[in-house]
C-alpha cells in the first residue's frame, strides 16, 4: 500500500507544517509513504483553517481520501476562498435554504469573524466530510462536530502527538533567560502561536500588567506572529510594559529553547475551533503547567494535568488566581507540569500516534 502524504512541510510557518513532518517521518517504517503522490492506494489529507491548505482542499474533495482535521471549524477558510454568491450556496448546502439570510448577514459582517462566535458556531463542515472516506480529529469537540455534519462518515479521533525536541542543556536555557532579560529567580509565563483574537491576548496581557505592580518578579513572553493588524494595533500599549518580553515567530529550535525558558504557559482558546493545541502539547510533554480555557476540545487532559480557565465573565478572575498562584507554589506547578508529561507520554506518544494513522489508512484504502 502506498500512501499520498499531503500536508504543508516545514518551513511554512504553520504548525501543521510541523506536526506533518513528524508523522511523515513515523509513518514511512511501515510502508511507502510519497508526499503529494498522484497514484497513492489512499491519501491522506492534513486540512487546517488557512489559505495554506487550498490546493488540498479541492484535491480532497476531487479524490476523496482520508482527512484529518487540525482544525473543525472550516468557516474562516472558506469565507477567504469563496465569493458572496458561492459562501450562501456553501452555507446553504451546510444547514439549509432557509438559512440563506443568515449567511447574507455574516458575509456582510465577515470582517469580524476573529471574533464574532457565530461564524464559529457554523463549522461548514459537510462537503469536506461527506466526501471523505475517513475524518480523523484530535479530541470530542471535533469528532462531535464532524457526525454533526456527516453521520454516514467514518470518525477516527487520534490524539494529538508529540515528538520531543533534542535535550537541551540547562545551563544553554539559563543563558537564554539572561539573553531575554529575564531576572534570575523570576517566575515567566510564556503564550506562543500565532497570535489571534480567540488566543484572549489582551486579558492575559491586563492580567499580567496588573498583578506585575504587585509582584514584579513575575515576566511573560509572548512570541509569535499576529494575524490581525487591528489587535496588534490594540495590544501594542500593554507589550509594551514592563516584564513583558516580545519575540516573533520563532523557528523550531528556538522555540524549544523558549518553551524550556518558561515556567508555565498559557494557552487560552475562545471561541474555540475544534482544535487541540499542538503548542498546548508540546509544553505540558516538557512537564510545563499549561493554562488552558475549559471546553470540550480540552477534555481529554486529565483535571490534575492542567488549569481550566473558564471561559466568559468568569476567564479574568480565575486567570488572576492561577497567576498569582503558580509563582507563589513552585510545588504546586512542578506537580501539575510532571503530570502532564507523565499524560502525554502515555497517550500522545509519536510511535502510538503513527500506529492509529497506519491502521486508519489500511482500513480505509482503494
Amino acid at each position: 500500500m502506498t500512501v499520498g502524504f499531503h500536508a504543508p512541510l516545514p518551513p511554512a510557518p504553520t504548525g501543521v507544517a510541523d506536526y506533518a513532518a513528524a508523522l511523515l517521518g513515523a509513518l514511512r517504517p511501515f510502508g511507502p509513504v510519497e508526499v503529494a503522490s498522484e497514484h497513492g492506494d489512499v491519501d491522506l489529507y492534513h486540512l487546517g483553517n488557512n489559505p495554506l491548505h487550498t490546493a488540498i482542499y479541492r484535491r480532497a474533495l476531487d479524490r476523496p481520501g482520508v482527512v484529518v482535521l487540525h482544525d473543525a471549524v472550516l468557516h474562516h477558510f472558506l469565507l477567504g476562498q469563496l465569493d458572496e454568491t458561492r459562501y450562501v450556496d456553501e452555507f446553504a448546502h451546510n444547514y439549509g435554504a432557509w438559512n440563506r439570510g443568515l449567511a447574507s448577514d455574516l458575509w456582510a459582517n465577515r470582517a469580524s469573524a476573529a471574533s464574532d462566535p457565530r461564524y464559529f458556531q457554523y463549522p461548514l463542515l459537510k462537503r469536506i466530510c461527506e466526501r471523505a472516506r475517513a475524518v480523523v480529529v484530535h479530541n470530542p469537540a471535533a469528532a462531535r462536530m464532524v457526525r454533526e455534519h456527516a453521520p454516514q462518515t467514518p470518525v477516527v479521533e487520534i490524539p494529538h502527538l508529540f515528538q520531543p525536541p533534542e535535550p537541551l542543556p540547562q545551563n544553554e536555557v539559563a543563558r537564554y533567560r539572561q539573553r531575554l532579560g529575564l531576572p534570575a529567580g523570576a517566575f515567566v509565563f510564556g503564550a506562543f502561536g500565532y497570535l489571534r483574537e480567540s488566543k484572549r491576548l489582551v486579558s492575559v496581557l491586563q492580567t499580567f500588567t496588573q498583578l506585575r505592580r504587585e509582584n514584579p518578579r513575575i515576566a511573560l513572553v509572548v512570541a509569535g506572529a499576529f494575524l490581525s493588524t487591528d489587535l496588534e494595533r490594540a495590544v501594542a500599549p500593554l507589550l509594551a510594559e514592563p516584564g513583558i518580553v516580545r519575540l516573533p515567530h520563532l523557528a523550531e529550535r528556538e522555540f524549544w529553547l523558549t518553551a524550556a525558558a518558561v515556567d508555565a504557559c498559557i494557552n487560552l482558546r475562545h471561541p474555540a475551533a475544534g482544535e487541540t493545541s499542538g503548542i498546548a502539547i508540546r509544553l505540558m510533554g516538557l512537564g510545563k503547567p499549561v493554562l488552558l480555557t475549559a471546553c470540550e476540545e480540552n477534555a481529554p487532559f486529565p483535571q490534575d494535568a492542567c488549569v481550566r480557565i473558564p471561559p466568559g465573565l468568569a476567564e479574568r478572575d480565575s486567570l488572576c488566581r492561577h497567576m498569582v498562584l503558580l509563582p507563589s507554589v513552585p510545588e504546586l506547578a512542578g506537580a501539575l507540569g510532571g503530570r502532564a508529561a507523565d499524560h502525554i507520554r502515555l497517550h500522545h506518544s509519536l510511535d502510538q500516534v503513527a500506529h492509529r494513522y497506519w491502521d486508519t489508512l489500511c482500513e480505509h484504502r482503494c
